[in-house]
């Protein structure tokens, strides 16, 4: 399991806008800038902040599970025990990630597009994510301003 931790923790900080800290509770966290993408521990557990509405599709979908100390919050809970574990347990990782890159990426919408295909993302997730594009970013014009 701690094999999969590292495997887990090398790619994650190789992610943009990524450093990895220790964890208050023991384990790591992934921070994009200042704000979590999420944190493991040491026994294998994966917690990850999301807003309610990514939260709630992910535990409908039996995606993941609800976080073991604040189960009423944007928090989940997935557990790393094999290699298939780790690899959804990266794709709940890029999830996070994902919503503060739209943030702050120079061409958000396309940046969507690229990573809904990476991910496979149905279209219920890749609309819980369209709102992190921002406003100005959708409405941009090919055309100069009118003066």
């Amino acid at each position: 399991m701690q094999d999969h931790l590292k495997k887990l923790e090398d790619e994650v900080s190789t992610w943009p806008h990524v450093s990895v800290h220790p964890h208050r509770f023991g384990g790591h966290e992934f921070l994009f800038d200042k704000a979590e993408v999420g944190h493991m521990h040491t026994g294998g557990i994966v917690d990850i902040p999301f807003p309610r509405s990514l939260r709630d599709a992910l535990l409908a979908n039996r995606l993941a599970e609800e976080h073991h100390w604040v189960p009423n919050s944007g928090w989940i809970t997935f557990h790393i025990r094999n290699e298939e574990d780790l690899k959804h347990a990266l794709w709940l990782m890029r999830l996070s990630h994902l919503r503060y890159a739209l943030k702050t990426a120079a061409y958000p919408s396309r940046l969507l597009e690229q990573e809904s295909e990476h991910l496979h993302l149905s279209p219920q997730f890749k609309s819980l994510l369209e709102p992190f594009v921002g406003k100005a970013a959708k409405h941009v014009s090919a055309e100069p301003p009118s003066v």
